[in-house]
């Protein structure tokens, strides 16, 4: 992952309503949230959300699907792992770090 599109990805979750969004939509897993759900949930105006989740798509960690009448938005888990790995990449030089029984690096 390039640099500049990890800043606009971390840039896009560094607001709380965008965060708790994307949050929402990896819970939701594959089959998404139309915006009427999510904006039920969050209790936000839809024109509210509709700038967000254009945010996300921007930031290229959501993507919008029209299915009929309904739009549906999910978590693009793809850039999601590569964003991780990108922040990760270069945790304890490279080598393996991490103790399996644990979350925290062991270096």
């Amino acid at each position: 992952m390039e640099e500049d599109i990890a800043i606009r990805s971390l840039a896009a979750l560094a607001h709380n309503l965008r965060l708790r969004v994307f949050r929402m939509l990896v819970v939701a897993g594959p089959a998404g949230l139309t915006p009427g759900a999510i904006a039920e949930q969050l209790d936000v105006p839809g024109a509210t959300l509709s700038f967000h989740l254009k945010e996300l798509m921007h930031a290229q960690l959501v993507t919008q699907e029209r299915d009929g009448r309904n739009l549906i938005y999910r978590a693009e888990f793809a850039h999601m792992s590569a964003l991780l790995g990108f922040l990760s990449e270069n945790c304890c030089k490279g080598e393996p770090c991490l103790d399996v029984s644990s979350t925290a690096c062991q270096c």
